[in-house]
């Protein structure tokens, strides 16, 4: 008797937890259609957040069934290929119409494209968009150098104008693609003209990378290094020498402690006129554009952290481009560290019957934490034809940098040059920099006087973030009775205030002619 009152008992229980259960759990329904036309969809897969199983799946009409349990998540995953997924709270609704947005996205041209996500962050002031598997990755590069000089042209033989411009202006649009793909394209706007600047594509690996299009090519160390990272506000004189951006194909392969580079290089296409003359010259007169070879060796004995000793030689071996005005000629002309000051002292002109031209660089340079040391020295040799005597030319700089408030150099051993620098403070820092530089047109032998001159430098940079920086640079600079801006400068007044434009009409003491002044350049930069 007493059993059967137990079995009675739990059969009693059982049935009041089974019911228990019946009343916690809810049934819903519903259908899952596509956004555009409407129609079911089949096969889309539920799940309830936090549980990877598929709970079901939906029937040809597109139609569904889920139960829910009074303890369990209410939040639903609806996903299917080729749509979004899209996730809801279902709550005690029933009769539910779920919408799955298409996923599929079609180019301008009618074909599907596949899509990766991009997440958006600023990378050291930089705004870059990223995937999550580092295989795509866009990012902005854009400067704008306001620039200013006052010049000390009390005893200066030709007046010089004070004044400011927009040095640069560029907006660069960079990207790796792939993983092992990048491209860029850099366009540039100061002056009021459009120019292109970079425009290549390049291929990457993890110890070398082969780069075409237009570019700089890869010879000086001063020359390559970006221009937001030049310690001065312009470059030295003789990197004049150094070849710029030309079309062509480009090889870097480095390693721990040394990098190698070589290319072939053609025309200059960011310059309209340039262009304009080689668009001549090939549909008048047939001639080929000329090429060169470009190769730039380095070794870092020391390359550490804080620690960097560098050496490195480059040769450029040129033909004779057709985007100058003269065929057959070469030209050597610039202006004296200032992009206000627009007169070019030292000026070759033209020379005429050139078969090619040679450049040699050598370069040494080191870093110490806050400290910097950096030289090159070019020899420019322009071989004429027709048994002509060869022309050389040289020039030189040299320039220490301190970073005083414990801020460090940065060197990239990819590119054999001095980067973005570490800053002492979270403030910034502020460098202090001498450079002296020294470049000689004259070649006395072959008669060529394009004039000589030297330059002092001190420099004082407020690095305020990675994005800002102010630059002070003091110049006093020297030119030789030759550096006569071919022929339309004075070089010589004497003592009756008579002045000359003609280092031979009349005769010059020893140590006199040539222009001399000094000015304060600044600038306020801004990159992002």
């Amino acid at each position: 008797m007493k059993h059967k009152k137990l079995i009675f008992a739990a059969s009693i229980l059982l049935l009041l937890f089974a019911n228990t259960q019946l009343f916690a759990q809810k049934t819903i329904t519903g259908t899952v259609v596509d956004s555009k036309n409407n129609t079911p969809l089949k096969d889309v897969s539920i799940r309830f957040k936090g549980d990877k199983k598929v709970f079901t799946k939906t029937d040809e009409q597109g139609k569904f069934s889920i139960v829910l349990d009074e303890n369990g998540s209410k939040t639903v995953i609806f996903s299917l290929n080729d749509y979004d997924s899209y996730e809801t709270q279902v709550g005690d609704k029933d009769g539910l119409t779920i919408t799955l947005v298409s996923s599929v996205r079609y180019n301008a041209y009618g074909k599907k494209v596949s899509r990766t996500s991009l997440n958006p962050e600023i990378q050291n002031g930089i705004l870059v968009f990223e995937s999550k598997d580092k295989k795509f990755k866009y990012w902005f590069d854009t400067r704008v150098y306001l620039d200013g000089a006052y010049f000390f042209d009390k005893d200066a033989l030709n007046p010089i104008g004070n004044g400011v411009n927009v040095r640069r202006a560029r907006f660069a649009l960079k990207a790796n693609l792939w993983e092992d793909w990048y491209g860029e394209i850099d366009l540039d706007f100061a002056y009021s003209k459009t120019e292109l600047k970079d425009a290549y594509i390049k291929y990457h690996k993890d110890m070398w990378n082969i780069k075409a299009g237009n570019f700089k090519e890869g010879f000086s160390m001063e020359s390559t290094t970006t221009s937001r990272y030049i310690t001065f506000i312009e470059r030295s004189l003789v990197n004049e020498f150094a070849p710029s951006r030309h079309m062509g194909i480009q090889a870097n392969v480095f390693g721990n402690n040394w990098l190698a580079i070589g290319g072939i290089h053609f025309q200059n296409i960011g310059d309209a006129e340039e262009v304009g003359f080689s668009k001549d010259a090939n549909k008048d007169l047939g001639t080929d554009e000329g090429y060169s070879y470009t190769a730039r060796a380095i070794y870092m004995p020391i390359q550490k952290p804080g620690f960097v000793i560098h050496a490195g030689a480059a040769v450029s071996h040129r033909l004779p481009k057709t985007d100058l005005e003269v065929p057959e000629s070469y030209r050597i002309s610039t202006r004296t560290l200032t992009s206000i000051n627009r007169k070019k002292y030292l000026d070759t002109d033209d020379i005429l019957n050139v078969e090619n031209n040679t450049i040699y660089g050598f370069e040494l340079a080191a870093s110490w934490n806050q400290f910097m040391f950096q030289g090159e020295y070019m020899l420019n040799n322009i071989n004429r034809i027709e048994g002509m005597s060869t022309i050389g030319f040289n020039g030189f700089y040299v320039q220490a940098g301190w970073l005083i408030f414990g801020g460090k150099y940065v060197y990239n051993n990819k590119e054999g040059e001095f980067t973005q620098i570490s800053r002492g403070k979270k403030w910034g820092d502020i460098e202090l920099a001498f450079r002296y530089d020294y470049l000689d047109l004259n070649d006395f032998g072959a008669k060529v006087y394009g004039g000589s001159g030297e330059a002092y430098t001190l420099g004082l940079n407020f690095h305020v973030n990675d994005n800002v920086k102010f630059m002070l640079n003091y110049s006093y600079t020297k030119h030789d009775r030759y550096a006569n801006g071919k022929g339309k400068l004075v070089i010589y007044k004497d003592n009756a205030d008579v002045t000359y434009k003609d280092p031979f009409e009349v005769s010059i003491p020893e140590g006199d002619g040539g222009e001399k002044f000094s000015f304060f350049g600044a600038r306020i930069e801004i990159d992002f």
